[in-house]
């Protein structure tokens, strides 16, 4: 398994805000996400922004695409990300269209999982060619008091199992990362953990500490 990635998930309603947030941490994470509230409350503006700043960082644009797969990939990688995420419930022929543009643009797909979907349907993204999914307690989740379980994990073991690389999230901490060290994680993803810490920079060597203690330097 390769060492997981860093990745900061900018939430914000607002450019400014988000630009400031990544000011101070680019120098210690992987990965910027222009989150699904970034991206409605900015378009692809957020996007491109961020890839004039950051060229050298992977870009995600977060859109939980449901349909109209290939125009909102083109939009999307046309503002310079180079990973689209698509929620599960999306038709595979939205996902085929979407990875399309990608594979064309050596960029790639996320699928995100929320709601209902199956290992079944996993290996159906696998035959598109799509490798990449974002497990999560999303935020009403994490409110309502639900924790990692090991139903969660024995879920992302039979999706490692079949092809996919995993980026974790969910108000995840440095404690919690050795709870998946036998899964393909492709990134543990941060947000507010992140940029409302007390010392942002502080917060994402722990990180990076907890990955290399577990994972290897």
């Amino acid at each position: 398994m390769t060492k997981p990635l860093l990745q900061l998930a900018l939430d914000h309603t607002s450019l400014p805000e988000a630009l400031e947030a990544v000011k101070v941490l680019h120098p210690y994470i992987d990965i910027i996400e222009s989150g699904t509230i970034l991206c409605v409350s900015e378009g692809m503006k957020a996007v491109r922004e961020l890839r004039a700043l950051y060229p050298d960082h992977i870009l995600v644009c977060d859109l939980k695409v449901a349909d109209a797969g290939e125009m909102l990939a083109t939009e999307a990688f046309n503002a310079g990300a180079d990973w689209m995420t698509v929620i599960c419930a999306a038709p595979l022929a939205t996902m085929a269209s979407a990875q399309k543009v990608a594979a064309a643009r050596n960029c790639e797909i996320q699928i995100e999982l929320f709601g209902h979907w199956t290992i079944e349907d996993a290996k159906e993204w696998v035959k598109l060619g799509i490798t990449q999914a974002i497990y999560h307690r999303g935020r009403d989740a994490q409110a309502s008091g639900q924790t990692w379980g090991q139903k969660d994990l024995d879920l992302m073991k039979q999706l490692s199992d079949v092809g996919i690389q995993l980026s974790v999230t969910g108000g995840i901490t440095p404690e919690d990362l050795h709870l998946f060290r036998n899964i393909s994680v492709k990134a543990f993803i941060a947000g507010r953990a992140l940029a409302q810490a007390p010392d942002p920079a502080a917060a994402a060597k722990e990180f990076h500490q907890a990955i290399n203690d577990i994972w290897g330097d």
